[in-house]
This record gives structure tokens, sequence and C-alpha cells, in this order.
């Protein structure tokens, strides 16, 4: 049997986590992570009334790197389980080199929006519609990142315009 190591949040929540391959799970592990996806995001895209534009730069990026989903039940929110979920994720993009941890969230998802910027540090990343000049503040979500130790901080679409690389 794999090791499978266990945590104590300071919230006083325990935690395990294993990472495995969808074809690895039992179909009803699978069914209930699409039914928690669609609880928790099914309001979030109706209340929407634009697709996702994704530039083609970053789809690129999102194609060759790891894309992870974290989605979270009620029951186990602002117990400081998405916080260490995230830091997780900041690690193994470090361990790997990448240059930064890729995000989207919806303007109108307050909270979580709120918690990327100001618990976590996340930045508007600049594929972002509102930096990218794509659909500028009339767009529902926002594309926040946060650099890795191997990101290069001096890249900057000034003014918006980025010379093609994420269109």
């Amino acid at each position: 049997m794999p090791f499978v190591p266990k945590w104590t949040l300071p919230t006083g929540l325990n935690v395990s986590i294993e990472c495995k391959r969808v074809s690895g799970l039992e179909p009803a592990t699978v069914d209930w992570a699409f039914d928690l996806t669609k609880t928790n995001m099914q309001t979030m895209y109706e209340q929407t009334l634009q697709p996702l534009h994704v530039p083609s730069c970053t789809l690129t990026s999102l194609l060759s790197s790891p894309s992870y989903e974290v989605q979270l039940e009620s029951k186990v929110r602002r117990k400081g389980l998405g916080k260490f979920l995230i830091q997780i994720l900041q690690l193994m993009a470090n361990s790997t080199q990448m240059k930064k941890v890729m995000l989207t969230v919806f303007k109108h998802n307050h909270g979580a929006y709120q918690f990327f910027r100001e618990a976590l540090q996340f930045e508007i990343d600049d594929s972002s519609p509102s930096m990218s000049g794509c659909c500028g503040e009339d767009c529902s979500y926002e594309i926040l990142s946060r650099r890795t130790k191997f990101g290069d901080s001096h890249h900057s679409h000034a003014g918006g315009h980025c010379g093609g690389c994420c269109h």
C-alpha cells in the first residue's frame, strides 16, 4: 500500500492527499468529482453571458503544462484547505521549473477573487482579457497568476498590447 501523507491544518482540519489519474479512479469517484464541479460552478457560468476566451499562447501553455481543477465541498471551505492545496501547486510548479501558476476566476465570485488576490497574492495576468484588450472591462472573468521562482518578472504587455504573443 502506498504511503499517503497526512496533515492537520491550523484550523484543526485533518487531510490526506493522493494524486491519481482519472483512469485509476472508481466510477463513483469520477461521478462525485463531476457533480461537485457542477454544484460549485453551474450558477457562476449561468450568471455570465459570454464564453471564456483563452488566448492562443495561454492555451498552448495550458496544453503543455499540468492542469488541475481545485473544487471544495462547502463543509471544508474556510478551513485552510484551499490555501493549502494552492500552496502545494505552487511548490509543484517550483519543483518542475514552471514559470507561474495560473487560474481563471469570475469577477462576480467576490469571495474567490478576494481569496486569490489578497490571501494568496495572485495578480491579474498579462493574458487576462482586461489586460490584453480582448474584452476589456466587459469580460466576466480574470486570469490570475502567481510567478514561481523561475518566472520572468520583467515580461510586460505595456498598455495591454503584447505584440501578438497572447493572441
